[in-house]
């Protein structure tokens, strides 16, 4: 159990309103000092809205919230010189160089000009873009953006670093830099509070992970917690035909007893089983049922089906084409 002093953010009964939408809905959190804590939930969930309200960027309509110590709301002039925020969608002047961007912002915090300079120097070597310092930022690819916006958050070196889905739209190479750089970040003492919709990323790096869906807050716990709390394993079964899909459902619902997850794969099914035996049960009604099954295993959850099992729907929502799509609920414009 953390003690208060080991707190970097303390939040009770925090809520905000948009009109009549609770976009944040009774949140209590507690994430200690120096770790990566993982805020998970698909979009329109409250994850923004409540990372806004502790960046002081919001106030409150109920509940309270302390980071570092500070309230949000009496203490926010000085919680501002110890906190970063870097937003889901870059900051940067498209129009300057990365080294503009960096000694501009340096300058405006108070730098003298060979400060400014070699600060800027010093994150660009740190972020792998020494080598396009003199490029104007609209040049950069969407990985290379995303790395000097959170350059841009680190000029003065905040105790506390907002990181807002900070990986969406990026491939997979630049979301394994990202990863990087978090990492160093707190290997150096900076707690993270990291708010993401891909669940690999919470996996990966998270210490401790929230799961906030519709404003509220419905399990907490490490990765391992969570996985644990939903079952035994998760049957994964891949069909051979997509046309056995609805009666290969049915099928192991009954077998089962638990919900089957269909994804955007219309020949793959997952389940969660509380017993062992009950896999082998599945298998057999399968196969009584005449439907050919290419794959079938039993493993452990991963957090996409812990989201499933808390909530009934996809951390990550799809369409019939298994196309990712936005489903914002909050709102201001935050997600």
């Amino acid at each position: 159990m953390l003690q208060q002093s080991d707190l970097a953010i303390e939040t009770s009964g925090l809520v905000k309103l948009f009109g009549d939408n609770r976009a944040v809905d009774g949140v209590d959190l507690a994430v200690g000092r120096g770790r990566v804590f993982g805020l998970l939930g698909p979009n329109g969930a409250g994850k923004t809205t409540t990372v806004r309200i502790l960046a002081t960027l919001l106030k409150p309509d109920a509940g309270s919230a302390k980071v570092l110590g500070l309230d949000v709301v009496d203490d926010a002039d000085a919680l501002r010189g110890r906190i970063s925020l870097t937003g889901q969608f870059a900051s940067v002047d498209e129009d300057l160089t990365g080294a503009e961007n960096l000694k501009l912002l340096a300058r405006l915090l108070g730098f003298s000009r060979r400060d400014a300079k070699r600060r800027a120097e010093d994150l660009l070597g740190g972020f792998g873009l020494a080598d396009a310092a003199g490029r104007q930022v609209k040049t950069y690819s969407g990985g290379m953006r995303r790395r000097l916006d959170i350059a841009a958050s680190l000029v003065v070196t905040p105790d506390l670093l907002f990181l807002d889905e900070p990986t969406t739209g990026l491939d997979p190479r630049s979301r394994n830099q990202v990863w990087d750089i978090i990492r160093m970040l707190t290997a150096n003492g900076t707690t993270v509070l990291l708010t993401t919709q891909y669940l690999q990323e919470a996996d990966t790096l998270a210490d401790r992970i929230a799961v906030i869906d519709r404003g509220k807050v419905i399990a907490e716990g490490t990765s391992a917690e969570l996985k644990a709390s939903v079952g035994s394993g998760v049957v994964h079964v891949r069909l051979a035909s997509a046309e056995d899909r609805e009666a290969a459902e049915r099928c192991l619902a009954e077998a089962i007893g638990a919900p089957v997850h269909a994804d955007g794969d219309p020949r793959a099914l997952t389940a969660q089983v509380s017993e062992p035996g009950r896999a082998a049960a599945a298998l057999a009604a399968l196969s009584d049922a005449g439907i050919v099954v290419s794959d079938f295993s039993l493993g452990q959850p991963s957090l996409d089906e812990v989201f499933f099992a808390l909530t009934g729907h996809a951390a990550i929502e799809k369409d019939a084409k298994g196309e990712e799509v936005e489903t914002t609920q909050e709102g201001e414009g935050g997600r």
